[in-house]
């Protein structure tokens, strides 16, 4: 704002022409004020109104960036939940064929002994010759137990006059006898049978037991 000079009226007319020129610059201010005010607002709203779309800019392109992440993460997770589930149903196929599969060379080992049997029995139709059929019979029985012993480690429990063992062996008859001193296998009744040491099944037997 300009300053107001104060002049000495010197005179009527010089009187009037300081009125005209004071009131000329109270104008030209005025209208500098009123110019200059608005101009002034717009420079400061624009920056408020910047300020607030780059805001709601930046909040839509995280949203954007957070709703590609969630499904993105959805994905993932469904992929790995049906590779979770192929993973379980082949593990229970695997399981499956160990136990359907599991005595596959046993089997291939009782093979030979198997064809063995069939041409015993084909040679027994074909002759008449009876020791020949219960020696070929024999062979094959020897070749079985071979095999299941040494490749399985099969035993057989068919001693007699052995100290009884009730772990592996089952008493079915007992008498006593002259001469025990414990008791002791007499007769063996059926044959008992360990895998890898330990017993599957039982010898039965007849116990003779020292006189009292």
């Amino acid at each position: 704002m300009s300053r107001k000079k104060n002049k000495k009226p010197t005179g009527g007319t010089t009187m009037e022409k300081d009125k005209e020129e004071i009131r000329e610059e109270v104008v030209a201010e005025t209208m500098e004020d009123e110019a200059s005010a608005p101009a002034g607002d717009e420079k400061k709203e624009e920056p408020a109104t910047d300020k607030a779309a780059e805001a709601c800019d930046r909040l839509e392109a995280e949203n954007r960036e957070l709703r590609e992440e969630i499904a993105s993460l959805k994905d993932k997770l469904i992929r790995n939940a049906a590779d979770t589930e192929n993973y379980k149903k082949r593990l229970q196929r695997d399981k499956e064929d160990a136990v359907r599969y599991a005595n596959t060379a046993l089997v291939k080992d009782l093979i030979g002994p198997l064809d063995d049997f069939s041409r015993a029995l084909d040679a027994a139709e074909q002759s008449s010759n009876f020791d020949a059929l219960k020696e070929g019979v024999r062979m094959i029985e020897g070749r079985l137990y071979t095999i299941l012993k040494t490749n399985w480690g099969l035993e057989v429990i068919d001693e007699n006059n052995v100290p009884f063992n009730p772990d592996e062996h089952e008493a079915c008859l007992m008498e006593e006898v002259d001469g025990l001193d414990e008791d002791t296998v007499t007769m063996m009744l059926q044959k008992g049978y360990k895998l890898n040491g330990r017993v599957i099944r039982p010898a039965k037997v007849k116990v003779g037991k020292p006189k009292s």
